[in-house]
């Protein structure tokens, strides 16, 4: 009566053991950036001592919104629209190029003022300043360069 059969036991321990194996299983995640904008700056290339070079950029990105209240009237010949207020954001950018091919060609083509398309992944890192202060840094790590020209495609890296 106290004795439990061999293979109940084996089986509560199978599944217990199944139950560790599928907590230690990775969830899937998504770190993706796109951002469309104009350089801030030329490209430099960097390089520290014995690690790859990286070509680092700024770009900036350009939000417009309305606000306040809306009028719409009808005119004799045309519609008379007034949305309030127009503000605007511009939000700058660190744009980090590791990838061999991508950042020797983005540091030979990409100028100030140049309209691009880039994809990527956000970092968070942290670093030390001539100073010796702890400075965070965010900065987005290019896995894709479009170059754009008045809005169509025009060479993609």
């Amino acid at each position: 009566m106290w004795r439990r059969p061999a293979w109940q036991v084996l089986r509560q321990f199978v599944r217990h053991d199944s139950d560790t194996v599928t907590s230690l299983v990775l969830e899937r995640s998504m770190n993706r950036v796109q951002l469309l904008g104009r350089v801030g700056q030329d490209p430099i290339m960097r390089q520290v001592e014995g690690k790859n070079p990286v070509t680092i950029f700024s770009l900036a990105t350009n939000e417009m919104w309305r606000t306040g209240d809306s009028e719409v009237g009808q005119g004799a010949l045309s519609l008379l629209c007034t949305l309030g207020d127009i503000s605007q954001k511009t939000t700058w950018h660190r744009i980090s190029v590791f990838r061999p091919g991508l950042r020797d060609v983005t540091y030979q083509y990409v100028r100030k003022g140049s309209r691009i398309f880039v994809e990527g992944k956000i970092d968070y890192g942290e670093y030390t300043d001539k100073n010796n202060v702890r400075r965070q840094a965010t900065t987005i790590i290019a896995d894709n360069v479009i170059f754009l020209s008045d809005g169509s495609v025009r060479e993609k890296v």
